[in-house]
């Protein structure tokens, strides 16, 4: 770039002009405005960002906190953004079809609790499946009518089989009639209190 500098795009050239003395070149889009006739490797600039190497600088306003919760809570932010993907794309928070500002705080509380219970088991299943592998076995655990108060449950996986385990639901058996599911319904619901999270 040194010998060159006419020669170098965008793309080339990106982080590079930082280390050449006399070149002025955009910050944002690494394109070289001017270059002076002699250009030269800045060796001073190149041994202060090396003298850096290997570490990673964060800040915080967290004063009181220590370096070591201060590191932990960093590396818990992958989580933050994994629970956005998650709601984006399993739980389909977007694209919201309504309008109202009543509606649109509905429909987001409505995937925040989803994701809060889909975290609830996927700790309690000790993350042995992802959020989504859990979500798609739920979501096939329907029934169907076969005839006057029995239906049939037509679908059972190993995934059904650890959530029946920590939930104490059995997804495993196949025929149930009204009664029995309307007692598995208020059994979860007599035990929502007592919940361990």
């Amino acid at each position: 770039m040194a010998k060159n500098p006419g020669n170098y795009t965008r793309a080339t050239s990106y982080g590079a002009a930082k280390y050449v003395k006399k070149v002025d070149y955009d910050k944002e889009t690494g394109e070289i405005l001017t270059a002076s006739s002699v250009l030269d490797i800045d060796e001073e600039k190149i041994r202060e960002e090396k003298a850096l190497d290997g570490y990673y600088m964060l800040l915080t306003s967290e004063m009181e906190t220590s370096d070591d919760e201060i590191i932990d809570m960093y590396r818990g932010l992958w989580r933050i953004e994994e629970s956005f993907k998650v709601t984006k794309s399993e739980l389909e928070a977007r694209p919201v079809y309504v309008w109202t500002k009543e509606h649109i705080e509905t429909h987001f509380i409505t995937c925040f609790v989803a994701l809060t219970i889909a975290r609830i088991l996927e700790n309690k299943l000790e993350r042995k499946y992802s959020i989504g592998t859990i979500l798609e076995s739920l979501s096939k655990a329907e029934c169907s009518l076969i005839q006057q108060n029995y239906y049939l449950f037509d679908y059972y996986d190993e995934v059904l089989k650890d959530i029946g385990r920590v939930t104490d639901i059995d997804f495993g058996k196949r025929i149930r009639t009204l009664g029995e599911i309307k007692k598995v319904l208020a059994k979860t619901k007599s035990r929502k209190n007592t919940m361990k999270i």
